[in-house]
C-alpha cells in the first residue's frame, strides 16, 4: 500500500469518525462537492488542500502523517479478497510466509527456485497487499501488527487444507524435535474459553521466541518449526452410532 494511498485511507477514517461529510468539505474549501470526491477517489488531493481539511477537523499535518503510520503498522488481517489474490499463485504464498519469518529477499531466492527479478515481483506485490514495505536495496520492512492472523475459514486456512495438512500428519513425530499429542476432556462454556486464553498466550510466546531468534548472535542451524493447534467438540463418528437415543 503507498504512502499516498494509506494517508488518503486514514483522513477519510477519520473524517468518518468525526461525521464530517464530502459537502461540508466542499463549503469549506470552496469547491463544488464533486469536485472533492473526485479528488479523494483519485488521490489527487494537493498539500495545501490536505493542510486546509486538517485544520477544518482540528488536526495538524504532522498528527494526520502519524496516524497514517500507525495504522499501517497495525495490520492484524487482510481481506478475503486478498487472502483469495495470494493463494492464487503458490510461488506468492511462499514469498508470503518468507517474509512472515522475516526472511530477506537474498534468503528466498537462494534458498528457493525464484530469480531475483521474481522475487522483487512478488515482494512489490506484498508492498501493494501493505503486508510490507519494500525499501530501498530491495530490503522488507514487515507492517503487521504482532497478533497478525489469516482469516479463520479464509482461503489462506483452505490452501493449507488443500496443500499441506495431511502431509503435515504423515510424520510419526518420533524425532527430538517433534510433538504430538491428542486429549479429550468434558468442559463448559466457562472452562473452554479459559483454555482457549491459555492457548492463545502459548501462541504469543511462540511469536515471541521467533521474535527473539532474529536477534540472537546464535550462528547454529536454526529449523522452520510448524505448530498446529485445534480444538473443537468432537468424537470419532463410529461412536454416534452407539450413543443412547433420547427416550
Amino acid at each position: 500500500m503507498s504512502q499516498t494511498h494509506q494517508l488518503i485511507t486514514t483522513l477519510k477514517r477519520l473524517l468518518k469518525a468525526k461525521n464530517v461529510t464530502y459537502a461540508q468539505l466542499a463549503l469549506h474549501l470552496e469547491l463544488s462537492e464533486a469536485s472533492v470526491k473526485r479528488q479523494f477517489s483519485r488521490q489527487s488531493i494537493n498539500l495545501r488542500t490536505l493542510e486546509s481539511i486538517c485544520s477544518f477537523i482540528g488536526l495538524e499535518l504532522d498528527e494526520l502523517v502519524l496516524a497514517a503510520s500507525q495504522a499501517q503498522s497495525k495490520l492484524i488481517q487482510l481481506t478475503e479478497a486478498q487472502e483469495k489474490y495470494i493463494v492464487e499463485d503458490p510461488k506468492r504464498v511462499l514469498v508470503a510466509l518468507c517474509v512472515l519469518k522475516h526472511w530477506t529477499k537474498d534468503q528466498i531466492v537462494s534458498s528457493y527456485s525464484l530469480s531475483e527479478s521474481e522475487c522483487i515481483g512478488y515482494l512489490l506485490e506484498l508492498d501493494r497487499l501493505g503486508m510490507i514495505r519494500l525499501m530501498p536495496e530491495n530490503k522488507v520492512k514487515l507492517i503487521i501488527a504482532r497478533g497478525f492472523s489469516w482469516l479463520p475459514g479464509g482461503p489462506i486456512h483452505q490452501f493449507f487444507r488443500s496443500y499441506v495438512q495431511a502431509n503435515f500428519l504423515e510424520s510419526d513425530f518420533q524425532s527430538s524435535n517433534e510433538l504430538i499429542r491428542f486429549q479429550q476432556a468434558t468442559l463448559n462454556e466457562a472452562e473452554t474459553k479459559r483454555f482457549q486464553q491459555r492457548i492463545s498466550r502459548l501462541l504469543q510466546e511462540f511469536a515471541d521466541l521467533h521474535q527473539e531468534a532474529l536477534s540472537s548472535p546464535d550462528n547454529s542451524e536454526r529449523l522452520t518449526i510448524g505448530l498446529l493447534i485445534a480444538m473443537r467438540p468432537w468424537g470419532p463418528e463410529i461412536f454416534d452410532a452407539l450413543k443412547r437415543q433420547p427416550a
